[in-house]
């Protein structure tokens, strides 16, 4: 039976050693029941898988000495870098659309505060809130078999999030745009190599946000006579776009 592979981040890894505790622990140990001598593969954010064997099973930690380690080879078909910039829903939606957003190849999340949004987030509430939502990408990047944990980030509002994207290619999903269509930007030119889509939350983005956004270079388009639920946009469009640019 070929190593496990476990989603570390690559600062939990230092002078040929690795120690964990917590979920990663838990699975390791409780779950697999795995035990000293056994190999192991721990894939980090960067791309680099690590390959070594249990060295101690503590009561609540485990330590790993690393072996060997090596970038994961990159294919030249994979879809570009998208990144999901998705105002806050309400409920548990967000859980789906970092579950399902991780599975389909997500690059990074940023959520942010929407005018219309009906969950808000206090300051005191953030590092929290970040913490969990960094551990179900992690999580479901684990039981999908990425060699990489997407990134979850907060800002407040769109003004925030609309600012400092790099993205080659910068969309917003409006439903008021009656001019260019989804299919219309995606097919204008060839490949891009990032993307960022952003995404409103159940009522919409309000008019003054998608002039932020206009104004820092993100289209806005249609998704035609379609109108998705917040968290069926984001599945929708990594979809699509796997579809077009990646190997799906």
């Amino acid at each position: 039976m070929s190593a496990r592979r476990f989603m570390v981040n690559s600062r939990t890894i230092r002078d040929g050693y690795a120690s964990f505790d917590g979920d990663i622990y838990n699975h390791m140990v409780r779950v697999l029941r795995l035990g000293t001598g056994d190999a192991v593969q721990l894939a980090d954010e960067k791309g680099t898988v690590h390959f070594g064997t249990i060295n101690q099973v503590a009561k609540e930690w485990v330590a790993v000495k690393i072996i060997s380690s090596c970038p994961v080879a990159q294919s030249d078909s994979v879809a570009p870098r998208i990144t999901i910039c998705q105002a806050l829903p309400k409920g548990d939606k967000i859980d789906l659309i970092l579950q399902k957003g991780t599975e389909l190849g997500a690059h990074d999340f940023w959520l942010f505060g929407g005018r219309r949004s009906v969950a808000k987030i206090r300051d005191d509430q953030q590092k929290n809130k970040l913490e969990r939502w960094n551990r179900i990408t992690a999580d479901a990047a684990r039981q999908c078999g990425r060699t990489d944990i997407p990134e979850v980030t907060w800002r407040p509002s769109a003004v925030e999030a609309s600012n400092d994207t790099g993205q080659e290619l910068r969309l917003i999903l409006w439903e008021g745009e009656r001019e260019h269509s989804l299919k219309d930007a995606l097919s204008a030119g060839g490949k891009p190599l990032s993307v960022i889509v952003a995404i409103g939350p159940e009522g919409g983005f309000d008019p003054l946000e998608v002039r932020h956004f206009s104004q820092h270079g993100f289209q806005p388009v249609s998704l035609g006579s379609r109108i998705l639920r917040t968290e069926t946009a984001s599945i929708a469009i990594l979809s699509i776009i796997q579809y077009i640019w990646g190997e799906m």
